[in-house]
C-alpha cells in the first residue's frame, strides 16, 4: 500500500500499529510504507546527512516494532508517537556526535527550539493543544509515577530498563505505569483529547 503518512487515516495507522503489536509483519510493512517517507524526511531535516537519517529511520522502526504493544492511543496519535521516536533518536545521534567532537557546527539553541517540521500547520496546532493537555495531565501524577511513565514512553525504555535504572521491582513499575495510564486516559478524556 503506498498511502503516504500525510494522507493516511490515523485510524488506519492505529490498526497497523495494533497489528505490529500482534507481530503481524504485513501490518508492519503497511505501516512502514505509509509513514517511512515522512519520518525519513524529519530525520534528514534534523541530521542533514542521508546516511545518518537512514540509520535513525532503521533504528526507529526496530523500536516501533518492539514497542508497538506499548503504544497508547489515548496519549497520542500514531504519527505523533512515531515522530517522537524518530526525533528522539535523531537528537541522540546529534548529541553523541557532538560529544565525540564530530559535529562542532551544531547550534544547540537551534536543536532545542526545533519543531516537528514534518507536521502541517493544523497538525502542529493539534499536537500543541494535545501536548499541553498531556503535560497538564502528567503534572497531576505523583512525581515517581510521572518519572516512570516518562522513562517508558518518552525515552523509549522497556519496563525492565526502567525498573533497573530506578532499582524498583518490575511488578511495581508495571503497576505504576498501568495506573498512571488509566489516570492519564481519564484526564485526557475529560479534556476531550482521548
Amino acid at each position: 500500500m503506498n498511502t503516504s503518512a500525510a494522507h493516511a487515516d490515523p485510524a488506519q495507522l492505529r490498526a497497523w500499529l495494533q497489528g505490529a503489536a500482534r507481530r503481524d509483519r504485513m501490518a508492519f510493512r503497511a505501516l512502514y510504507d505509509a509513514s517511512a517517507p515522512r519520518l525519513y524526511g524529519l530525520a534528514l531535516r534534523i541530521l542533514g546527512r542521508r546516511e545518518l537519517a537512514e540509520e535513525v529511520l532503521q533504528e526507529s522502526f526496530v523500536a516501533i516494532w518492539h514497542h508497538a504493544v506499548d503504544y497508547e492511543s489515548a496519549l497520542s496519535a500514531p504519527m505523533t508517537w512515531m515522530t517522537a521516536i524518530v526525533r528522539n533518536r535523531a537528537f541522540d545521534v546529534l548529541r553523541r556526535r557532538r560529544s565525540e567532537g564530530e559535529d562542532d557546527a551544531i547550534d544547540s539553541d537551534a536543536l532545542a527550539s526545533l519543531a516537528d517540521l514534518a507536521a502541517t500547520p493544523p497538525e502542529r496546532l493539534q499536537m500543541s493543544s494535545d501536548a499541553q493537555a498531556l503535560a497538564d495531565c502528567m503534572a497531576a501524577l505523583e512525581a515517581r509515577h510521572r518519572e516512570v511513565v516518562g522513562m517508558a514512553f518518552f525515552h523509549d525504555l522497556s519496563y525492565n530498563d526502567v525498573a533497573n535504572q530506578l532499582t524498583l521491582p518490575l511488578g511495581t513499575v508495571k503497576t505504576w505505569i498501568r495506573r498512571s495510564l488509566a489516570r492519564l486516559h481519564a484526564c485526557l478524556s475529560a479534556r476531550g483529547v482521548a
